[in-house]
């Protein structure tokens, strides 16, 4: 593996040397790829379009961040920015000296997750359904949709690499694999009766990154289950309450007006509410408070704005009549 680690610092390296034109552009990649959009920008904006797209996508990405979950924990992968520093493959020479960025400092093992993919494909798969096009026009558009998916693949993968947060074997892995469907809280229990740290990782990162606060506490296994739970508990909650039944179920909620409105404004309500960070000093109070964060996004974009918006455009129509 050392052989295989030192061939990802040298393309990381190769990378920085050759690209540093293009660090925006990686910088750009790694946080639209975040998973982190698809609740806060990406869920809003297609469950006001198409309430079952909405709903899809969360499971897609729920159950996509879970894989990854298994995958971290099962493959205990190495992340470049700290391996370069603590292996002693170099022997007596000097290590190989890599950039680290503001998303660099991930708190999990270093195995890129499919959720980023498989979401993609959810996009083009509705697109393709949806449509009543001919079947010429509809195998160009499957062209055009798997030629951006892999697109897409490529600057993610390449932008991992770029700022050293993945090795490039690991990227490739993350991308053909898909297929591992187990519990992971199943899989937490039995690594924990065999004795073995699944927080590992979190003591390496705050080693080895050189700003403190680069490091994400919330890339950490146990913060990304409890986004999980969080984000399909808020969902429950959103799609049983009041708020939801008497605006997107009712005639409002079938008008265009009414749902633009409530796009633009879960788009900017949950762009303040993200610019919220849990303290990470108590991790107990970190995690805590990112579970009701996360459960708190559905409820904002699929119950109480669309109520809201419901409030405001009736409360228009009286005075125009």
């Amino acid at each position: 593996m050392n052989v295989l680690h030192d061939m990802g610092i040298q393309a990381t390296r190769y990378l920085q040397e050759n690209y540093q034109g293009s660090q925006d552009w990686f910088l750009f990649i790694s946080f639209a790829a975040d998973l982190r959009n698809t609740f806060f920008i990406l869920f809003p904006i297609w469950f006001h379009l198409c309430e079952a797209v909405g709903i899809k996508l969360i499971w897609v990405a729920v159950i996509g961040d879970w894989l990854n979950l298994v995958f971290k924990w099962i493959l205990f992968g190495q992340r470049p920015y700290w391996w370069v520093r603590e292996t002693s493959y170099y022997g007596n020479t000097s290590s190989p000296a890599i950039q680290q960025f503001p998303l660099t400092c991930e708190t999990g093992p270093g195995e890129t997750h499919p959720a980023r993919g498989v979401i993609w494909q959810n996009h083009a798969s509705h697109d393709i359904q949806g449509g009543e096009a001919s079947s010429t026009a509809a195998a160009g558009q499957v062209v055009a949709l798997w030629a951006g998916f892999w697109a897409v693949q490529v600057c993610v993968c390449l932008s991992r690499v770029f700022i050293a947060a993945h090795f490039p074997h690991q990227v490739i892995a993350g991308v053909i694999s898909a297929a591992l469907l187990l519990f992971a809280l199943g899989f937490y229990l039995l690594l924990k009766a065999l004795g073995v740290d699944l927080l590992w990782t979190l003591e390496k990162a705050k080693r080895w990154c050189d700003q403190p606060e680069w490091v994400h506490i919330d890339t950490t296994p146990f913060a990304g289950l409890l986004r999980n739970l969080g984000i399909l508990f808020g969902l429950g909650l959103a799609l049983n309450s009041q708020m939801y039944l008497e605006s997107c179920k009712g005639k409002m909620g079938q008008q265009l007006p009414f749902r633009l409105s409530c796009i633009a404004a879960s788009l900017i309500v949950l762009h303040l509410f993200d610019s919220f960070k849990p303290p990470t000093k108590v991790e107990l109070l970190f995690y805590v408070l990112s579970f009701c964060k996360s459960a708190a996004v559905p409820v904002a974009a699929a119950g109480l704005i669309p109520y809201c918006v419901a409030q405001v455009l009736r409360q228009q129509d009286k005075k125009a009549l």
